[in-house]
């Protein structure tokens, strides 16, 4: 992962608005039945929420079309991210996608279907 680093998801407990995230993203994922659920958080703490899209003609992870969302809504950075998914961590696409917006050092939590936070990246 080009300029991420991960550190160990026990490291400290989670902010409100983390654990925000990780349970919209969760809720959504298993509302749409998709492999992954995702959330972002803008500037001005607006949040966006995405599943997995898998049409024939486009297909976009969980977190890159929660990006999009905020980008299509008029969002200039990010302040974290979180996905859920059964992978370890997240797609380098997807950590491109949120320093895109948020750049450097944006937060983005890794957790899996059952809510427990696997990785906690810097994007």
């Amino acid at each position: 992962m080009l300029g991420a680093m991960t550190t160990p998801a026990q490291d400290a407990p989670l902010d409100p608005e983390d654990q925000k995230l990780i349970t919209l993203a969760r809720s959504t994922r298993a509302r749409n039945g998709v492999p992954e659920g995702a959330a972002v958080r803008d500037e001005t703490g607006r949040t966006y929420v995405a599943g997995t899209v898998a049409l024939d003609s486009l297909n976009l992870s969980a977190l890159r079309t929660a990006v999009a969302m905020a980008v299509a809504s008029g969002a200039s950075s990010l302040e974290a991210a979180a996905v859920v998914t059964a992978a370890d961590t997240a797609a380098d696409a997807d950590l491109s996608a949120v320093r895109d917006l948020g750049g450097n050092g944006t937060p983005v939590l890794v957790a899996g279907p059952d809510a427990a936070v696997k990785a906690r990246i810097t994007a």
